[in-house]
């Protein structure tokens, strides 16, 4: 294994909303480098418990390092999808301190070259969160129908160019079967106009093979509703998301259930909300923060508190 590297995005912030105390249980939905687990232990050792999840094998090895002396952690090597099924085997049936959750990929995914998760470095489509899954970016790039591209590229990356980029690629595959990052980032930079931009013409593909790879989006929306279901009343959820389909995700699911009405019926038929808004508005990094970690810039920070449990 590489060194894990990890920055830990507003770390006080997406803690310190949820009020960690001793004797309740906390959730924190990806572990990564152990930065967020480590600061709720701190805070609620002896008594409390933490439960952390994370599917990539990396990330468990160097925060079971980092958080080796804290005896009232429990690692799971599962996706945070399963948090249900998790929590029942461990004989939790509510959350009464809070859940985090970090939907971005950490700088060690990001940086490791043969994860094949940038486009300036040469490596095997990959982009795999979890090593172990049998599905990756080589599938989704030569697999994929043109129509399925385009929609990926255009909800997903929110590409303008979309159309001619998967045009692109299917014609190059049928030469051969696109197997780097390089070769599809020079596709890409070819099927495109030349425009002047900041923004390297790949990137917003690769968001979107990324988010199609891991699921990213399906995930967003499982575990908000399947956490919604577990908090009980003074459990908070602290969501730190980092691209504008997620952010509008996380927005769109807590603004709805913390609404008087859900339904929109003549006749109102809605349970009573079971959270309300902590963050009106989202939560941005510090200047000084983004300065020590640019990739930090486009971190949102949402947080919502349950008021009550629907039987």
């Amino acid at each position: 294994m590489t060194d894990f590297v990890h920055y830990t995005v507003m770390k006080r912030e997406a803690v310190d909303i949820m009020d960690p105390q001793p004797g309740k249980i906390y959730i924190d939905c990806t572990l990564g480098g152990g930065g967020h687990s480590e600061y709720i232990l701190q805070k609620i050792s002896p008594s409390g418990i933490l439960i952390a999840f994370d599917i990539d094998d990396d990330a468990i090895s160097a925060a079971k390092e980092r958080l080796k002396e804290y005896d009232n952690l429990t690692i799971v090597k599962s996706s945070y999808t399963n948090i249900k099924n998790v929590l029942h085997d461990l004989g939790i049936e509510r959350i009464n301190g809070g859940v985090l959750l970090d939907l971005g990929a950490s700088y060690h995914q990001l940086t490791t070259t043969e994860r094949g998760f940038s486009f300036s470095k040469d490596a095997p489509l990959d982009m795999r969160f979890d090593m172990s899954s049998d599905f990756s970016a080589y599938d989704v790039i030569n697999k994929y129908k043109e129509d399925e591209l385009v929609k990926i590229f255009s909800e997903y990356g929110e590409e303008h160019f979309s159309k001619r980029i998967a045009k692109k690629i299917i014609e190059e595959r049928k030469k051969a079967p696109i197997k780097t990052t390089l070769e599809l980032s020079n596709l890409i930079i070819n099927a495109v106009p030349k425009v002047k931009s900041n923004i390297h013409p790949a990137t917003r593909v690769f968001q979107a093979v990324r988010i199609e790879v891991n699921h990213e989006l399906k995930n967003v929306n499982t575990i908000l509703n399947e956490v919604l279901d577990l908090l009980d009343v003074g459990g908070i959820i602290s969501v730190i998301s980092f691209h504008s389909l997620e952010d509008r995700q996380v927005k769109t699911i807590l603004k709805r259930e913390s609404q008087q009405c859900r339904c929109n019926n003549l006749i109102c038929t809605c349970k009573p909300p079971r959270i309300e808004l902590i963050t009106k508005k989202p939560i941005s990094p510090t200047d000084e923060e983004i300065r020590v970690n640019p990739p930090s810039r486009s971190a949102k920070l949402r947080a919502a508190k349950c008021i009550r449990v629907w039987g």
